[in-house]
């Protein structure tokens, strides 16, 4: 795994052991930052479901000031830590070992606020209504801040349409489809 592009392109980044995680490819996050950004102009993002901290740390190298990162497997967090230590990364960034919703709440009491959220749960473990539904319920999402959902191509993700306008969702590949969500409340 490695950086694709930005302040940070072509360092590498370990992997979670195991086949616990799914890494989102170079390719996809690739495509995907080019719907998104591709670069930003400051800003905050959560990397919920974090896994290695990819997705997270792309977008610290492509502008972001500042990522948070959940994720409920200490390898992960381990992972994470490694991986943002490794790049210097340390001072703009948060790492929580935490459940997903139990996260949402803490970082809503916390006023936190985030103009792109990541959302890559592990596919079938996770009711996305009911995830989608806390993200809107938690107000983390500043103003036509963005939300990237990974998910089995054949799952179609439901969201409120009073608050979200769909960017993009399409079948990327055989094993992955996506969701890009725009925040329509200012």
């Amino acid at each position: 795994m490695r950086v694709i592009a930005g302040k940070l392109k072509r360092r590498k980044m370990k992997a979670v052991p195991g086949t616990s995680t799914r890494p989102t490819g170079d390719k996809l996050k690739e495509s995907l930052f080019n719907m998104i950004g591709p670069y930003f102009e400051g800003g905050q993002c959560l990397d919920l479901f974090a896994g290695s901290g990819a997705l997270g740390i792309e977008a610290l190298s492509r502008g972001m000031d500042k990522a948070v990162f959940i994720d409920r497997s200490h390898q992960a967090i381990r992972t994470i830590k490694q991986n943002i230590t490794q790049l210097q990364l340390t001072e703009q960034c948060e790492v929580y070992r935490n459940d997903a919703f139990r996260a949402l709440q803490i970082l809503s009491k916390k006023s936190y606020s985030f103009d792109l959220i990541f959302l890559d749960p592990p596919y079938e473990k996770i009711d996305y209504e009911q995830l989608m539904m806390n993200v809107v319920e938690s107000n983390l999402l500043h103003s036509n801040g963005v939300i990237y959902v990974e998910h089995q191509p054949s799952e179609k993700i439901n969201f409120d349409q009073k608050n979200f306008m769909l960017l993009q969702q399409k079948r990327y590949n055989s094993t992955t489809g996506i969701t890009i969500l725009q925040n329509k409340n200012s």
